[in-house]
């Protein structure tokens, strides 16, 4: 899969597996794409992203992150549609954690279990990669960079997306600015 992707995107693949690392986390997933995404710095996904704020809040963005993957993937939204419902997912994570430990609820546990050598994706990071391939066919683009994945990160529903939107980074925005950057090509 990764043989059209080119260096800059397989720099994204390789700051996610850093990424996991620091978190302890014993898979890669979509988040850790975004955080990946997030650290470049000369690329079109860079360059949108910098054009969209969210650079400047990438603190923001893990934080966010960070609390979606304290509360088991439920994300702010969620959060808010279930408080409608008189659900209080914070006080549900708050009793989880008094019970079982700090991160109960996150997929792979609290922080500092023994590192792999080799990371697996979860089934949402395969999802996304499989998603820039797809967006880079419809677009007519031979080789796949990290704007490729920056669009897929939007399209695919689960916590990053949520963060995406919730920071203002929607696929149209995306769309909008390579267009206007001649952001086609790739990184």
């Amino acid at each position: 899969m990764f043989e059209k992707f080119t260096a800059g995107a397989r720099a994204v693949v390789r700051g996610a597996a850093e990424q996991a690392d620091r978190t302890g986390n014993g898979t890669i997933g979509a988040p850790e794409l975004l955080l990946a995404l997030l650290e470049r710095t000369d690329s079109p996904a860079a360059g949108v992203l910098a054009a969209l704020g969210v650079h400047e809040r990438r603190a923001s963005v893990a934080d966010a992150l960070a609390v979606v993957r304290r509360r088991g993937g439920v994300s702010t939204a969620d959060a808010a549609a279930l408080a409608g419902l008189g659900i209080d997912i914070d006080a549900i994570v708050a009793r989880v954690e008094e019970a079982h430990g700090v991160g109960a609820l996150a997929a792979d546990g609290p922080a500092g279990r023994r590192k792999r050598l080799r990371r697996p994706f979860t089934a949402e990071a395969k999802a996304v990669l499989e998603g820039a391939l797809r967006i880079g066919a419809g677009r007519g683009e031979r080789h796949l960079g990290d704007e490729h994945l920056l669009l897929a990160l939007t399209t695919r529903p689960g916590p990053a997306a949520a963060v995406l939107a919730d920071h203002g980074v929607t696929y149209d925005a995306v769309v909008r600015l390579l267009e206007k950057t001649g952001g086609r090509r790739a990184s």
